[in-house]
């Protein structure tokens, strides 16, 4: 009976011991003397986490939650007849009603400098009519809106105060698949505000499906850190506490967090508020091309040895791209030595450019590899261009003369059309093809000189009416550029 508890005792230190050394790689001294002594017991050793790969969050989080905000927007809803209650609507009729009502958001921010500016997401602050910014010492400030990116839902807001905590930016293209990071923010309101969850980075370069049509450019980090309502905005840090995204969005059936999230990268995000900050808008850069993944079917047409890059679909006559010599049928592999992987990647990596910057692209054109040298170009013609087909550049979009049809058809005896909206203030504004410009700033126009002139005149807003496709009086109006 004796010895068979001795061998158990033995094999439960050799077990001990074994799992220890699985962690520590080495038995220590102590341990080693212990054991020679038959003085050793396992149950009563205390392991240093230190000493272990155990993840400890504690530096992260304590040195980035300060810098992660509670934001509170309050925006006017327009109210329609139908939600008027009809016993008011008898006695009162639609005039004496109210036609408005206030609607309260909230999300989450990120403090990146010193001196009040703040990154978060556009759809927390867009349309709002006042922004309230709750630090994490309970301090409230207002902010005003110095900037938005739509097309990549970053937006940059600002509180006049000094000596704030900041999280600095990390590279978000060194982060690595598995990963440790971690989502600060406010989910589901200010009960829970400056909340701090952990999780890994699930992938890299997501993009998610939208059938809005709206440029977007999406290459989004996914992690399994669960991210709610509220914490759009948040930061998304690693283990330095160092910046690597801007929580934006989950994938989900109920509302709240099934297990994905999705981050903007810090690169993404640094180009747009430094845009913002020393230019008031996003200077985005344009390659020119339409691109598909790499199939196997393509590979083996075009004799590949991997499904790496993107297939060129198609080259834009006059573009960045076709001016570098890019033809369709290229295969991209590289830009300035990075490698794509798909057309999101793409995306941004061109996203970190500004017009006229240069880059190396490297191609496979007929099994042979090349590199060739691109000067980017901006993302719209510059206000006053005159296209091919006759119609002018107007702050993204496109103006030309309405044609004798169409002007009566609306009933009109002058004005000018869009005939396309591209991105810039005139599609933020909510601006649609087909509308025709009758007045801007209370002037009459009738060719798209007179929109661009009168329009350069104006001190600050640019006030714009006119009458839809369908025939209905509009109107709608856009901030100028310092």
């Amino acid at each position: 009976m004796k010895k068979s508890i001795v061998t158990v005792l033995v094999a439960a230190l050799i077990s001990g011991l074994t799992a220890y050394a699985v962690v520590k790689n080495t038995i220590p001294e102590d341990v080693k003397e212990s054991v020679a002594a038959g003085t050793y017991d396992p149950s009563f050793r205390t392991v240093n986490l230190a000493e272990t790969d155990y993840p400890d969050f504690t530096y992260a989080a304590e040195s980035a939650v300060d810098a992660v905000v509670y934001i509170e927007v309050t925006v006017q809803q327009q109210r329609s007849s139908q939600q008027i209650d009809p016993f008011f609507r008898f006695f009162f009729g639609d005039e004496m009603m109210p036609q408005q009502r206030e609607q309260k958001g909230s999300g989450s921010g990120v403090i990146i400098r010193e001196d009040g500016y703040i990154a978060t997401n556009n759809h927390v602050v867009q349309n709002a009519t006042k922004i309230s910014v709750t630090l994490n010492n309970n301090k409230v400030y207002e902010a005003k809106v110095i900037g938005t990116d739509p097309a990549t839902d970053v937006a940059l807001i600002k509180i006049e105060a000094e000596g704030l905590p900041t999280i600095p930016f990390a590279d978000s293209d060194q982060l690595r698949l598995g990963e440790w990071v971690l989502a600060i923010g406010s989910p589901l309101g200010e009960q829970l505000r400056s909340t701090i969850t952990a999780g890994i980075v699930s992938a890299k370069g997501r993009s998610m499906p939208s059938g809005d049509g709206k440029f977007k450019i999406e290459s989004f980090i996914q992690t399994d850190a669960a991210v709610n309502p509220g914490n759009s905005g948040g930061a998304l840090v690693n283990k330095k506490g160092e910046l690597v995204g801007i929580n934006t969005a989950i994938i989900s059936t109920t509302g709240s967090f099934t297990g994905y999230s999705f981050a903007v990268p810090s690169n993404i995000v640094k180009k747009i508020v430094d845009d913002l900050i020393e230019f008031g808008s996003v200077k985005r850069a344009k390659l020119g091309i339409t691109m598909q993944p790499i199939t196997e079917e393509i590979a083996k047409d075009l004799k590949l040895s991997s499904l790496n890059g993107v297939y060129v679909y198609e080259v834009s006559a006059g573009s960045a791209a076709d001016k570098a010599g890019v033809k369709k049928g290229d295969v991209l592999i590289a830009i300035d030595g990075a490698k794509i992987s798909s057309a999101s990647a793409v995306q941004e990596k061109v996203n970190g450019y500004h017009p006229g910057d240069t880059a190396v692209l490297t191609v496979i054109r007929d099994g042979k590899q090349k590199e060739m040298e691109v000067i980017f170009q901006g993302t719209t013609d510059a206000t006053g261009t005159v296209a091919e087909d006759g119609s002018i550049a107007f702050y993204g979009s496109k103006l030309r003369k309405p044609s004798e049809e169409t002007l009566s058809r609306l009933g009109l005896k002058r004005g000018v059309e869009i005939v396309s909206v591209g991105e810039g203030k005139l599609l933020e504004a909510g601006a649609s093809e087909g509308f025709v410009i009758c007045y801007v700033n209370d002037q009459p126009v009738s060719k798209p000189e007179d929109v661009i002139e009168l329009a350069k005149k104006s001190r600050r807003a640019v006030y714009i009416e006119g009458v839809t496709a369908q025939g209905k009086a509009s109107y709608f109006a856009f901030g100028k550029d310092e």
